[in-house]
């Protein structure tokens, strides 16, 4: 059988034919990049997504404004592998021991424990991996790529203008910002209490950008037409992140305005200006620090872009589906691989962090929400190459089952795209038992014959099935 989205066109026969079931002859034409035959691949993938069940991406990170891998980060700290967890934080977040105590946290509202007893503390995981990196001899200052000999003005040094220079200085550009207070960190320091957020806290993560080759220039107002001129001159792209506070001086930079500060395009972070960008509360209300951080990162993307000579867009969202409101029994199964203990609260008290044991308590909490094999899915790959519709096709949607009888592997038929290479490698294997496929038509299914479990079926070829899935159906602990 075909799952049809290897269709192609071959000249000379009325109907697209699947490429994996159609014998090559001489002088055969084959097209498979037309306008119809991507139109019918889309089609057979939002056909396998009616009937896919599982969550691309945990709604905790779908929910977190800057998209940080959250459950990676979770996993990390679970095994103990707290620089690992930093590191993975940091790839999204500039400043984490910040957020982590003045954050909303939207991530935790997401959270599908929440649904059992209580989301997990993920804003003080961030802020346990984040402290102890700053309290460590060497705090991680992530790697930078070959200077481009490119520079950036960053007008504004708050946390969008600061999330900006640290993704430009990885990219390999020099940044310079400019700011009329006397120090760095804008609303996060002359907005947030200290209580909340101790300076020297604020500072610590400040400095790992000033170790990455920031300039800073305090003091320094920006409030001209003829001033941002000049920065124009001098640098090779300007980013406004003056705040929604500072909003009103967009008009006398002679930029374009709105009724929320300067227009942006949100597609390109560019304002009226060429070479000119915006970010956070300039263009727009940002009522979270993580959404100016989010912001940020997005306006670096942008400039990245531009100064390469590259066509600027913010990156998009990555393709994800989602199992959405859980049906009745299922958040047992879930649980079935999870700490059944409560939320762990830090024993100092509401504004101490977690210990170690702590972290490492909670972080055991996690549900797993997020696919096993997300970065390796080639039904994911291709949904989001032909731009499919995971909810074109509606109907009534299969329960959550999650098998973990196997010792290494977990079974999700959820997932399951019925191509049957597990069966066929099962088979080369001389399982004694393997795998087959159960039922008809629509409701077709791959298990181990004779109600048996994984565990029996895959004695021997486990590992495997699991490289071949091309979902994450079957994948490793």
């Amino acid at each position: 059988t075909s799952c049809m989205v290897c269709v192609v066109k071959v000249n000379g026969r009325d109907a697209l034919v699947p490429s994996c079931a159609t014998r090559a002859e001489e002088g055969m034409v084959v097209e498979s990049e037309t306008d119809e035959v991507r139109e019918q691949r889309r089609c057979a993938l939002e056909l396998l997504l009616s009937d896919h069940l599982g969550d691309c991406e945990a709604p905790c990170q779908t929910a977190c404004p800057a998209h940080m891998d959250i459950p990676r980060m979770i996993r990390h700290i679970a095994a103990g592998q707290v620089r690992e967890a930093l590191i993975t934080i940091k790839q999204d977040i500039a400043l984490p021991a910040t957020l982590g105590r003045i954050c909303p946290a939207p991530c935790e509202k997401a959270c599908r424990r929440g649904q059992a007893d209580a989301p997990l503390s993920i804003c003080l995981l961030k802020r346990y991996a984040a402290d102890a990196d700053l309290a460590s001899a060497e705090p991680y200052v992530p790697p930078r790529k070959d200077a481009t000999g490119k520079r950036v003005a960053i007008v504004g040094a708050g946390p969008a203008g600061l999330a900006a220079a640290y993704h430009l200085l990885q990219q390999g550009h020099a940044c310079t910002l400019f700011d009329e207070h006397d120090a760095p960190g804008g609303m996060l320091r002359y907005g947030v209490p200290e209580e909340k957020l101790p300076r020297d806290v604020l500072d610590a993560e400040i400095d790992v950008i000033r170790n990455l080759g920031a300039e800073f220039r305090m003091s320094r107002r920006l409030d001209s037409a003829t001033g941002l001129e000049r920065l124009r001159k001098d640098f090779d792209a300007v980013l406004v992140a003056t705040g929604q506070d500072q909003a009103g001086q967009a008009s006398a930079l002679g930029l374009k305005v709105t009724r929320t500060g300067i227009q942006v395009d949100r597609q390109t972070c560019a304002t009226s200006a060429e070479g000119v960008f915006a970010a956070g509360g300039a263009g727009r209300a940002t009522r979270m620090a993580v959404r100016a951080l989010a912001d940020g990162k997005a306006a670096a993307a942008c400039i990245d872009q531009h100064l390469r000579n590259r066509p600027v867009a913010v990156p998009p969202r990555p393709f994800s589906t989602h199992i959405g409101k859980l049906l009745e029994g299922e958040m047992e199964r879930f649980l079935a691989g999870a700490c059944r203990a409560g939320r762990t609260e830090p024993a100092g008290g509401p504004g101490a962090g977690l210990s170690d044991s702590e972290a490492r308590r909670e972080a055991l909490r996690c549900l797993h929400c997020d696919c096993r094999k997300a970065d390796a899915c080639r039904l994911r790959r291709y949904c989001q190459l032909y731009g499919a519709r995971p909810s074109r096709y509606k109907g009534q949607r299969k329960p959550f089952r999650q098998y973990l009888d196997h010792p290494q592997v977990i079974y999700e038929p959820g997932k399951c795209i019925a191509c049957g290479l597990c069966i066929q490698i099962a088979a080369q294997a001389s399982e004694p038992l393997g795998l087959t496929f159960i039922g008809r038509g629509f409701d077709v299914r791959v298990a181990a014959p004779f109600d048996r479990s994984i565990a029996e079926a895959l004695q021997k070829a486990a590992a495997e099935c699991v490289a071949a899935c091309p979902t994450g159906a079957l994948a490793f602990r």
